[in-house]
């Protein structure tokens, strides 16, 4: 029997009439529209008759695209909506601008670049951003804010997606950034419970761990959760990752070997997000092609055990039939309960009337005019981003007092940029650290950028240090290993022969480190005496940062978390 007050209740507090929705709706619903309902696959199809033909055959409940350019992605909700009987939620990563969801979209910055400006309002401004590039393409649910505590800097995955690892920090950003997303009616799901960060692992490579007691993690994520929640926020997205303490002090008789991932947890779904915390909105499960999932239990037995466990929505698929089928026959066998079933509907068809979705539909308001693309990468936008990217930049360390620099004192300048040498993993947007050479030499330097496709033997093997003394003045690294998905380390990889593009002359010529993304790469370079955060690989803090070192502006940021890893020597 369905327990319709829980509609009344936060997070949804739906009216009569919303709740009549809700009512009627699962009332009419088929079995395989129900099954529908649960799912948020991913899409990348552009043309209308394909989205409809997929609407008709999934009836999904939900689904995401990647970036594309925004009237592409406009025209392809729209198609979603208009094929669609019960108003859908469009996903996308909202978590550091409207580049999550539109590629021509703006890039403001990434959470823990936002932290160290120490300003509140550039948290608010990225949700408002976020949120009102979304709205403009028809967008209306963020997988975002982060609610991570960035507590392991050998982690591949969280880094700068987190606002630090201050608990306070990370509530106080996260709320505001919530408002500037509510603002343009667009909700969120806050990941990734029950807390990633301490693991040094990724989960979309491995079920990771939370491995904090109980007392520990009340104190640290138990805290961030409770402040989440309290908002009002609608839906929450679980993580594969597993807390076995709380899984053990829910269940005391539970083995260590059967300790489960949260998406499988109802350990943790009910008894600590539920029950605890108090969290009554929709839980959608992180993507379920993820490792930490896919290798936790058979993916036929995991569906609808996740489900089961307390999962409302389940997230992306491997073989979307196949997996629509793994669900049908647990509901054949009893493995997933009708009733299960119909309580996740209800709470995502309740979600849908508290985002007035049915009143928009309606309307015909669910996707705006095309006008409303002049929102996505507007000048307020942009105005705002250089601002947040000369609040961030920060000076870690200067022990070699180089800093200002000038074309008098060092004209020429070798440039290293330090990156991803093969492809893949998602990330929010690309790299603009190629704007670092044409922004030097506006400046009056002879810049050469280091060639990695034509390697210098000679340099590598027999020339010494006054060959490379006539070769430049200054060494400039550049470092962009950004936080990607399905990357087990984000370390620098030097040139495997000789590290050959490493500061061996660091004691001999002036050298400055800059990273525009991981913030610990002292781990690898605790010799370079000028090291620089700058947390956002966007064209806009390629000028600031250069600003910066030639002196015409000051250095603003803040540190989110310990840039020097506790590492000995790092901050000489």
């Amino acid at each position: 029997m369905l327990n319709f007050e829980i509609l009344k209740e936060t997070p949804f507090c739906l009216g009569t009439a919303q709740v009549n929705w809700v009512k009627e709706t699962i009332e009419n619903m088929t079995e395989e529209q129900k099954i529908g309902q649960i799912f948020c696959p991913i899409n990348g199809e552009v043309e209308p008759e394909k989205i409809k033909e997929f609407i008709d055959e999934f009836h999904p409940g939900g689904v995401l695209y990647r970036p594309m350019p925004a009237e592409t992605i406009q025209n392809c909700h729209r198609a979603f909506q208009d094929n669609s009987d019960i108003p859908m939620l469009l996903a996308a990563n909202l978590e550091s601008g409207g580049v999550g969801i539109a590629s021509d979209g703006t890039y403001f910055s990434r959470p823990m670049g936002v932290a160290a400006t120490a300003d509140k309002e550039n948290a608010y401004r990225l949700g408002y951003i976020s949120g009102k590039e979304a709205k403009a393409v028809g967008c209306n649910w963020s997988f975002a804010p982060i609610c991570d505590l960035d507590k392991n800097y050998m982690n591949p995955i969280m880094n700068v997606r987190t606002y630090g690892d201050n608990v306070n920090t990370v509530i106080d950003f996260v709320k505001e950034q919530l408002k500037g997303l509510d603002e343009n009616g667009v909700a969120a799901a806050a990941k990734h419970f029950p807390g990633d960060g301490v693991d040094f692992r990724d989960q979309h490579l491995v079920a990771s761990v939370n491995s904090l007691s109980v007392e520990e993690y009340d104190a640290s994520y138990g805290k961030i959760w409770k402040e989440v929640v309290d908002t009002g926020i609608l839906s929450v997205m679980v993580g594969h990752i597993l807390q076995p303490a709380y899984s053990k002090f829910f269940n005391p008789e539970l083995k260590d070997e059967d300790i489960l991932p949260a998406t499988l947890s109802k350990e943790l779904l009910q008894g600590l997000l539920r029950e605890k915390l108090g969290f009554n909105g929709v839980i959608v499960t992180d993507a379920t092609p993820m490792v930490g999932f896919t290798a936790s239990m058979a993916r036929n037995e995991a569906l609808p055990a996740c489900v089961m466990a307390g999962c409302d929505m389940i997230l992306f698929n491997k073989d979307i039939r196949e997996d629509y089928q793994f669900i049908r026959d647990a509901l054949k066998d009893g493995r997933l309960t009708r009733e299960r079933l119909d309580e996740a509907v209800l709470r995502i068809l309740a979600m849908k009337a508290a985002m007035k979705l049915p009143k928009k539909k309606a309307e015909g308001t669910l996707v705006p005019e095309t006008s409303a693309l002049s929102d996505v990468g507007c000048n307020e936008h942009k105005e705002w981003t250089v601002k947040c990217a000369d609040e961030a930049v920060t000076l870690v360390k200067d022990t070699q007092n180089l800093l200002p620099i000038s074309a008098e004192k060092y004209k020429k300048i070798r440039l290293y940029y330090i990156e991803d040498r093969v492809g893949g993993g998602f990330k929010d947007g690309d790299s603009q650290i190629a704007a670092f050479k044409d922004l030097l030499e506006k400046e009056g330097f002879e810049v050469s950028v280091y060639d990695y496709s034509k390697p210098d033997f000679y340099e590598m093997f027999e020339a010494g240090v006054s060959y490379a003394k006539d070769k430049f003045d200054l060494a400039i690294y550049v470092a962009c290993i950004d936080t990607a998905s399905n990357q087990s380390v984000r370390r620098i990889d030097w040139v495997h022969l000789m590290a050959a593009d490493a500061p061996w002359f660091v004691d001999e010529i002036p050298t400055m480190f800059i990273s525009v993304a991981n913030p610990y790469h002292l781990v690898d370079v605790p010799m370079v005496k000028t090291f620089i955060n700058a947390y956002t690989p966007t064209k806009e803090v390629c000028q600031q940062v250069v600003e910066k070192i030639m002196g015409r502006s000051s250095f603003k940021g803040k540190s989110p978390i310990d840039p020097f890893c506790n590492i000995w020597g790092s901050r000489f």
